[in-house]
């Protein structure tokens, strides 16, 4: 029997952004699969989980067998033409399964028969995986991190587009990475936000940079973590203050948080958007009382519904800037001051945005 090809090369999959079939059920994938991966399944999660009872009780061999019969005639040529439609599309995608084993081979020996070849990753889903998580670990033997700190609104994000060696993890986290950052769209899982990591600092890393730079986060960006050993290797790096006018911090908040999440719920929800931009907005304030106090708390729930009940009344938003700016001063300043003070002797250099730039520029040969 002719040996179908299998290819192991996972930095070349990384560098070059391949496309990837994964013939996983979805119950698989959803758990966490690969940047560029569709989910082309070779079983459904009806008949895995069939197929799974078969192989306890009988043995590899029936397991198959049912398998052959679940999947046959119009389903298996419906799979078939999935795959090979895919593989029009994108000519150097792979295929992958599990460990590399059973499914991958039929579903490789299946495009074979109906004209098409299709290289499968040796040892699948685990071995990619196995490889991304081991590069995310060695990574740190490569670059000096660099921490681009600064009060909330301070438009840190924004500078972090126009650093060419930078790492944004809060949109490959999609969070804010605030108590109001959760936006209208999940946050990846646990497993894919790591792969995401692992793909971004191998192609980085590729270019020759060897430092880069990373929003300054906690442990957590919004309900994802950043693998221990890597965030402790970012909490001990030198920081870069912006400074920010606190009027540039509240527009700067005013249109992320206000005018581009209503365009965005506006856009999921229609009729109903406000409704569901206003119940996120109060359990953020909720999930913040504790720390803002009973008093504190009261003053911020009745400045957003003075600035709801003009913008329903009068399309205003104007009162929105100032509920924003009684939140800057009387919940996030303190509690970034006082984290900073803990870490005074870490800070590199303070400026604003084009003063940072400039500092970059000025030591290049420093920062990459």
């Amino acid at each position: 029997m002719i040996e179908l090809p299998q290819s192991d090369d996972f930095k070349s999959i990384v560098l070059k952004n391949i496309p990837l079939i994964d013939v996983r059920a979805p119950v698989e994938f959803q758990k966490g699969a690969f940047k560029n991966a569709v989910n082309l399944p070779l079983m459904n999660n009806e008949e895995r989980h069939l197929i799974g009872i078969k192989y306890k009780e009988k043995g590899n061999a029936e397991a198959v067998k049912l398998g052959h019969e679940l999947v046959k005639e119009d389903v298996k040529n419906k799979r078939v033409k999935m795959w090979l439609d895919f593989k029009t599309q994108h000519p150097d995608a792979l295929l992958y399964c599990f460990r590399g084993g059973q499914r991958s081979k039929i579903s490789q020996e299946w495009m074979k028969e109906s004209g098409k070849d299709i290289v499968r990753l040796k040892g699948g889903y685990k071995a990619f995986r196995s490889y991304l998580m081991q590069e995310t670990e060695d990574s740190i033997k490569h670059f000096k991190p660099i921490i681009l700190g600064g009060r909330t609104g301070s438009g840190k994000t924004i500078l972090l587009k126009n650093i060419k060696n930078a790492i944004d993890l809060e949109a490959l986290a999609n969070h804010r990475g605030s108590s109001f950052g959760r936006k209208i769209t999940a946050q990846p899982t646990q497993i894919n936000f790591e792969n995401a990591l692992a793909y971004d600092l191998i192609q980085k890393l590729d270019r020759g940079f060897k430092k880069l730079f990373f929003e300054d986060e906690g442990k957590y960006v919004g309900s994802v973590y950043i693998p221990k050993a890597f965030a402790e290797y970012l909490s001990s790096a030198p920081i870069m203050i912006l400074d920010t006018p606190d009027d540039e911090r509240i527009e700067i908040t005013f249109d992320e948080y206000i005018v581009q999440a209503q365009k965005s719920y506006k856009t999921l929800f229609e009729k109903d958007f406000i409704k569901e931009w206003i119940k996120d907005i109060q359990e953020a304030m909720k999930r913040i009382s504790k720390r803002l106090g009973l008093e504190r708390y009261k003053i911020v729930c009745n400045l957003f519904e003075d600035a709801l009940d003009e913008q329903m009344k009068n399309n205003s938003f104007h009162l929105y800037k100032v509920w924003i700016a009684y939140l800057l001063k009387e919940y996030y300043d303190p509690m970034y001051d006082y984290q900073i003070q803990k870490n005074a002797s870490r800070i590199l250099f303070r400026g604003n945005s084009e003063e940072i730039i400039s500092y970059i520029q000025n030591h290049s040969m420093d920062f990459l």
